[in-house]
């Protein structure tokens, strides 16, 4: 199966060591956001979890622990953006995660890590020249290390709306103008388009409008064949295969203005504060009442067969 870390919160960089403690205990607990007392139970353990799924902004934190995660299967997406701390107040320096994705790519393959430049919105700062020239400067650092780069024009979400409120919709003509820039500087440094939830406007192009994190994905990562459940999306323009996250929304302490996943800062903040590293909860820790269900968990490689000739590196 699969387990995924990063549709609701940052967890290598904000609770690496939980995370850590998580796959040493063998096990993690997960609220379920619309019922809190609805608790599911998932084992860590190799034998059943297939590839474990990241959406970071800094990985760096995860390194100390890669030990552990080497039993795994891994495909990680790493958010690198060219705003500044007026819209990513507590991202790391841009440069420093550049240098980390890289080291990333190395340690676990050029097939397991991709890179997210997303969500692309447009101002009188950050206008269509400023991303074209900071795309092309990030493309050109993370040549060789991956083949793949997500893009998403920003949603305005009533969260997006409420912590951002000046933001505006990229028009059509934007999109297509940036789009097909993106797509031609991307391909020069040996790397693949794939929006994010956009339709196939772009395909025309040369983008591939298939979906982000498809199992074909993890497939690749892991250089096995994945016999994955049928499911149903949550969106229905998303093609990915997104399921079974141990995340917690309104706790990424990146405070990232557009974010979808955050309520106010001072809810995060209030939150964060509940994190327990010896907890199998990401927040809390069990509460009188709880109704804990042990998921049924099963491997979906289909034999042991390698896909590709390219092994992935230890």
């Amino acid at each position: 199966m699969i387990i995924n870390t990063g549709q609701r919160t940052d967890i290598p960089a904000f609770y690496a060591t939980w995370f850590a403690n998580r796959l040493r205990a063998g096990f993690v607990c997960v609220r379920n956001p619309y019922d809190p007392q609805q608790v599911s139970r998932y084992r860590l353990d190799p034998s059943v979890v297939d590839v474990i799924g990241f959406c970071t902004k800094n990985p760096s934190p995860m390194f100390a622990h890669m030990k552990l995660l080497q039993p795994y299967g891994q495909y990680w997406y790493v958010t690198i953006t060219p705003y500044g701390r007026d819209i990513e107040p507590h991202v790391p320096d841009k440069h420093g995660v550049l240098n980390d994705f890289n080291r990333l790519s190395d340690l676990v393959g050029v097939n397991a890590v991709g890179w997210r430049y997303d969500p692309i919105f447009i101002s009188g700062r950050y206008t269509i020249d400023y991303h074209l020239r900071a795309f092309e400067r990030m493309a050109r650092t993370l040549e060789g290390h991956t083949h793949t780069v997500v893009i998403s024009f920003i949603d305005l979400y009533p969260k997006v709306r409420r912590n951002f409120p000046e933001v505006r919709t990229v028009t059509p003509e934007q999109r297509l103008t940036l789009g097909k820039a993106i797509i031609e500087i991307a391909s020069a440094h040996g790397m693949t388009v794939r929006p994010c939830a956009e339709g196939d406007e772009l395909a025309a192009f040369g983008a591939d409008c298939g979906g982000c994190m498809r199992v074909s994905d993890y497939e690749r990562a892991i250089g096995k064949r994945l016999i994955v459940p049928k499911r149903k999306q949550a969106r229905a323009e998303c093609a990915c295969y997104l399921a079974c996250d141990i995340g917690a929304y309104n706790t990424c302490r990146h405070l990232c203005r557009y974010c979808y996943a955050n309520a106010e800062p001072a809810v995060v903040m209030a939150q964060s504060r509940l994190h327990d590293p010896a907890s199998p909860f990401l927040i809390g820790n069990y509460m009188n009442g709880d109704r804990v269900h042990d998921v049924p968990q099963q491997s979906w490689i289909d034999g042991q067969t390698s896909l590709f000739s390219e092994d992935r590196p230890l």
